[in-house]
């Protein structure tokens, strides 16, 4: 890994650990540990496989560095964007009723769904205050600017999931409904980042909104290509069965297309749900009929909407070749 990279992420992690150090008390010691468990920090399987990656908040120092400005001065908001994304996740885990989060049980199988809300709801309150946190290094428009721009993704965020619960049960998608529910879903917070970045970095108006539309498409390839992997990915590098997506019923992009077609694809879906016998030949029809394809060109189209915005933004230095290569690794990765 580059070693702007490092010194980023390293910075991450302690930044996190001192925002969650909020509750670290007697009194709450178990809730503390609900938070660090999560996080990855604390636990059986403890260690970088179940922190993640840490994208978001990467994203939004090198953003800032890229544009200029002293990174260091937006590690509040970086931590911020993680601390609202692992809110999401463990929200997420507990309404589709995941048992598992890389590889390890949920925090809702722990300690019960009601304490599992409660810890969701707690990253998300110490988001907010690291926001608040911006008030000693920037101006109060500033400061002001990106936490209302954080909290209409957080509204945003719940357009999504609210879209994405109530697809459940439709019979009439079609493929604009997916761009919609994906938007606020995943878009929305990458999109967060890269503005928040640039924002904090001190960057014009035109090249915050280019920052913007860089994180927005990068969000919408990285879901379309995440639907792919989620059907024809090697479980040896995802980590999960390709067989999930399909028997859980999941309308993704390339069902989406399927379904489009009214095919034989099309036609034994709507006869029920599946069982796990008839995944791969449901797979191969997909394949065949052309929905594989299809999707692979969304997400190719997407990514080049996306690396288009990065050059408008015409990222500077070192952080900004680091932007490149991190968008590249995201829109080509096969985990």
């Amino acid at each position: 890994m580059n070693n702007l990279n490092e010194t980023l992420l390293t910075a991450i992690e302690v930044e996190l650990r001192r925002q969650i150090a909020r509750l670290d008390d007697s009194h709450t010691a178990l809730y503390h540990e609900m938070l660090t468990y999560h996080m990855g920090w604390t636990g059986e399987g403890a260690g970088p496989k179940a922190t993640g990656k840490r994208i978001r908040p990467l994203l939004v120092l090198l953003a800032s560095a890229a544009t200029k400005g002293e990174w260091q001065n937006a590690l509040p908001a970086a931590a911020a964007v993680e601390l609202i994304h692992n809110f999401s996740l463990l929200h997420d885990d507990i309404q589709d009723n995941s048992e598992t989060r890389r590889g390890r049980p949920t925090v809702w199988v722990k300690w019960g769904a009601a304490q599992a809300i409660n810890a969701g709801d707690g990253l998300l309150i110490i988001a907010n205050l690291a926001m608040a946190d911006l008030e000693d290094r920037f101006s109060a428009e500033i400061a002001m600017g990106g936490s209302r721009s954080l909290q209409e993704t957080c509204l945003n965020l719940t357009r999504g999931q609210h879209l994405d619960i109530s697809y459940e049960t439709r019979t009439d998608l079609e493929v604009g409904d997916y761009w919609s529910m994906i938007s606020g879903k995943t878009a929305a917070l990458i999109s967060a980042c890269t503005h928040l970045g640039a924002l904090l970095g001190g960057a014009d108006e035109g090249t915050q909104s280019a920052y913007r539309d860089f994180g927005h498409y990068l969000g919408l390839a990285f879901q379309v290509q995440d639907d792919i992997l989620g059907i024809w990915g090697d479980e040896a590098l995802t980590g999960k069965s390709a067989a999930s997506d399909l028997l859980e019923g999941k309308k993704s992009l390339p069902v989406l297309y399927g379904l489009g077609k009214n095919g034989e694809f099309a036609r034994k879906w709507r006869q029920g749900p599946l069982t796990p016998d008839e995944i791969p030949g449901m797979s191969k029809l997909l394949e065949v009929e052309g929905a594989r394809l299809q999707a692979q060109q969304s997400a190719d189209q997407m990514t080049d909407l996306s690396l288009k915005a990065l050059r408008m933004a015409d990222p500077q230095g070192e952080a900004g070749d680091q932007l490149f290569e991190l968008a590249n690794w995201l829109l080509k990765r096969e985990a």
